[in-house]
C-alpha cells in the first residue's frame, strides 16, 4: 500500500497541470474523519471527497484504507471505520512514538480511490475528542447561495466563509469560471468569455486540530 501511495502521487505530480482550485480533474481533494479526534472505545468513519475529469465531484468512502503508522495499531482500522483502542494500548502507542502521557495518538491511514487510481493519507486522532468544523456564514455575491448558483459573466463574483486564514486552510475550488485568491476564507470567481459556463463550485475547510469540512452546489454563468 505504501509503495502505490507513492507511485500514484509522483505520477500525479508528474501530469498535473490544472490549477490547484479546479474541480474537473482527477484527484482526492480531501479525506475527512467523522469525528477526527476519538477517545478509548469511541469510531471514526472516514470519506472522501473526489474531483473527476469530465465529470461532477463524489463523496464516497475509500475503496481502500491501511494503516500506515504506527502499525502497532493496524487493527483499529476496519474498512473505513477506525475504533480506538483501550488506555492501556494508547499509553503503549504514546511510548513507542516518544508523545507525552496525555497526547493524542496519531493514526496514520493510507486511502485510495480504485477507479481513477488516486491516493492520498489522513491522520485520525486517537485518545482524546474533536468535532470537525461548521461552515458558517458562506456567502456567494454577498448572499447565502441555494440549492444552485447562477452568477454572472464578466464579473468578480466575490465568496466569503467564515474562517481564520491564520490558522485555517480554506480551498475554494470550481469548474465553472476561473477561481482568484481560492485559499483565502475571501475569494473572487470571475467567469471570462471562453471559461466553462456550467460546472460545481465547492469550499473546503480544514482546522488546526485536523478537521475537515466541505460543501459543493451546482453553478452556471448567465
Amino acid at each position: 500500500m505504501k509503495r502505490a501511495l507513492l507511485l500514484v502521487t509522483m505520477a500525479a505530480c508528474a501530469s498535473d497541470v490544472d490549477p490547484p482550485w479546479q474541480l474537473d480533474h482527477d484527484r482526492i481533494i480531501a479525506v475527512r474523519a467523522t469525528p477526527p479526534h476519538i477517545p478509548a472505545g469511541a469510531t471514526s468513519t472516514l470519506d472522501l471527497f473526489v474531483g473527476h475529469k469530465g465529470a461532477p465531484t463524489s463523496m464516497q468512502a475509500p475503496d481502500v484504507a491501511t494503516v500506515v503508522s504506527p502499525m502497532s495499531l493496524a487493527d483499529t482500522l476496519t474498512g473505513n471505520t477506525v475504533t480506538a483502542p483501550s488506555e492501556a494500548r494508547l499509553a503503549a502507542a504514546r511510548t513507542e512514538l516518544g508523545l507525552m502521557p496525555t497526547d493524542p495518538v496519531p493514526l496514520t491511514i493510507g486511502v485510495a480511490e480504485a477507479a481513477d487510481q488516486l491516493a492520498a493519507t489522513k491522520i485520525v486522532w486517537l485518545g482524546d475528542s474533536a468535532d470537525n468544523p461548521t461552515l458558517d456564514e458562506v456567502a456567494v455575491g454577498d448572499v447565502a447561495p441555494g440549492a444552485s448558483i447562477v452568477v454572472p459573466t464578466l464579473t468578480d463574483v466575490h465568496l466569503f466563509v467564515n474562517a481564520d486564514d491564520s490558522v485555517d486552510i480554506v480551498n475554494w475550488l470550481t469548474s465553472c469560471g476561473s477561481m482568484h485568491d481560492y485559499d483565502l476564507h475571501k475569494a473572487y470567481l470571475r467567469v471570462e468569455k471562453d471559461d466553462p459556463t456550467t460546472g460545481e463550485l465547492a469550499v473546503v475547510l480544514r482546522d488546526a486540530r485536523g478537521g475537515v469540512a466541505w460543501q459543493v452546489w451546482p453553478i452556471s454563468a448567465q
